[in-house]
């Protein structure tokens, strides 16, 4: 069953649950004092500057169907793709066009195809966890426990930490999108509308969660700035400002209350704007516009994706509240791991992939047009990770298994769409890609030729982690002779 890591709060002894709401239980703790020395050097010059830039990772938790995302389209391959795909395979009557190139996306993805219109998707092939470069005859040669691989390939939570680590080892504590975040010393840690991950830790801080459903509350019940007009809550709240100024004796207790009047800072800055839904302010025209295919008859989005990049749209557009000229986004989707019922056979648009595929499509398109109308498009740019990809071969449940490398999308202005990167797998079991030579292996488990490391240091580049600050950031990469992909 597909799952990804929480980290729990460092502060949540304290139980601060008694007068905190869910999303601002795990703020104090998940902002240190060292995020606090950064909203406080933060001026109002570098929030509205005009080189403002954010990534927005996605990640697709259980291993999402790389294979079923971007199939090729040309008659040789395709028919090889049919050929072992059986029951599963996409026609090519129903794929998304990808103009210029011999590939379509899964249907599901209608939604995507006015960024590839506009140039800016770009599919990246054959991406997984690597320490460096990787043959079949080395992969055959070294024994599971060597130091060459990744640890516990096919596993999900350890290559969910790996993917999200970036490194080869699963004991690897921080994240590289936290890392990343500590090397351009941003306003603030990485944002997530996802739940806490590892992706967004770094020595010093864990990641900032706000709610995903636009409208909720982020901070404490009854001391939101409305609840102040009532004496009680006035005076309670007086007393926590006073108990947390106050000097402690053991720097353990100072950091703690460092942290708490970090938590109560940053819920007073972005409590408004977390509170906004759709339609409730007139202000948010633009991005309400873009996402109005994905409201319900009451006002609320369609899906929990929907609800993610909405909330990150408005973190875009009222960039000047949230601060800083950099920033990087986490949202996720899980439930990917597709061992049975991924597509109704004979009907390529059902299926529980597609089902899956829909959601993600309809509003990472509707993000792509929400950062497009507020004129951010070039500023922001987004992608896809996941566990894993899935075996070439059916299984017999109408399903997949864990495999390796996987196709990935990148989407937004800077991106230099029109074309893939990377090599797609040659669709050959048993073949130079697939780690299997005996019949029972022969499943179709390719040996990425792009790396974790490469990917994300295209994307770091891109938001301006220097060349030097990406060989901390991302410790494998010096492996690698190209270090980044071009595709920003």
């Amino acid at each position: 069953m597909s799952h990804h890591p929480h980290h729990a709060s460092p502060a949540s002894a304290m139980n601060r649950r008694q007068w905190l709401t869910r999303s601002s239980a795990g703020l104090a703790g998940a902002l240190g004092t060292g995020s606090l020395a950064n909203l406080m050097m933060a001026s109002a010059a570098s929030a509205q500057s005009s080189d403002y830039k954010a990534l927005v990772c996605i990640f697709l938790y259980g291993g999402n169907d790389g294979l079923n995302t971007i199939v090729p389209t040309d008659t040789a391959r395709h028919n090889q793709y049919k050929a072992v795909r059986s029951g599963l395979h996409l026609p090519v009557a129903n794929l998304v066009p990808l103009t210029g190139v011999s590939y379509g996306l899964h249907p599901a993805l209608a939604g995507l195809s006015a960024a590839w219109g506009d140039g800016k998707l770009a599919p990246v092939f054959n991406v997984g966890t690597l320490y460096k470069p990787l043959t079949k005859a080395q992969f055959r040669a070294e024994p599971d426990s060597s130091d060459l691989l990744p640890d516990n390939l096919y596993s999900h939570s350890d290559q969910q930490n790996l993917w999200e680590n970036g490194t080869t080892d699963t004991l690897t504590r921080t994240g590289w999108g936290g890392r990343a975040s500590v090397a351009l010393n941003t306003a603030n840690p990485v944002i997530s509308v996802g739940g806490s991950a590892r992706f967004g830790l770094s020595d010093t801080q864990s990641p900032l969660v706000l709610p995903e459903r636009p409208g909720d509350v982020f901070g404490a019940y009854n001391l939101q700035p409305a609840d102040l007009t009532y004496a009680t809550n006035a005076a309670r709240k007086k007393a926590i400002d006073t108990l947390y100024a106050e000097s402690q004796p053991l720097d353990l207790a100072n950091a703690f209350t460092a942290a708490q009047r970090n938590a109560f800072s940053v819920s007073d800055r972005l409590g408004a704007l977390v509170k906004v839904k759709p339609g409730s302010d007139t202000a948010f025209a633009a991005i309400d516009a873009a996402f109005a295919p994905l409201k319900k008859a009451d006002g609320t989005l369609t899906t929990g994706m929907a609800r993610q990049m909405y909330q990150i749209a408005k973190m875009v557009f009222k960039r000047d509240t949230v601060l800083g000229s950099r920033q990087v986004f986490f949202a996720q989707m899980g439930g990917f791991d597709t061992h049975g019922n991924q597509l109704v056979t004979g009907s390529p648009t059902e299926g529980e992939h597609a089902r899956l595929l829909k959601e993600l499509g309809d509003a990472l398109g509707a993000f792509y047009t929400a950062m497009k109308a507020i004129g951010m498009s070039d500023a922001v740019t987004a992608f896809t990770q996941s566990d894993f990809g899935r075996t070439f071969t059916p299984n017999n449940s109408t399903g997949t298994d864990h495999a390796w490398g996987n196709q990935h999308l990148v989407i937004g202005g800077a991106v230099k769409g029109g074309a893939t990167y990377g090599t797609y797998p040659t669709l050959e079991l048993a073949g130079p890609d697939d780690v299997g030579v005996d019949s029972w292996e022969r499943q179709g488990r390719w040996i990425p030729t792009t790396s974790v490391d490469q990917y994300a240091a295209t994307l770091l580049g891109w938001l301006g982690v220097s060349d030097a600050q990406l060989l901390n950031v991302l410790p494998n990469l010096k492996n690698f002779s190209t270090k980044k992909l071009g595709f920003v």
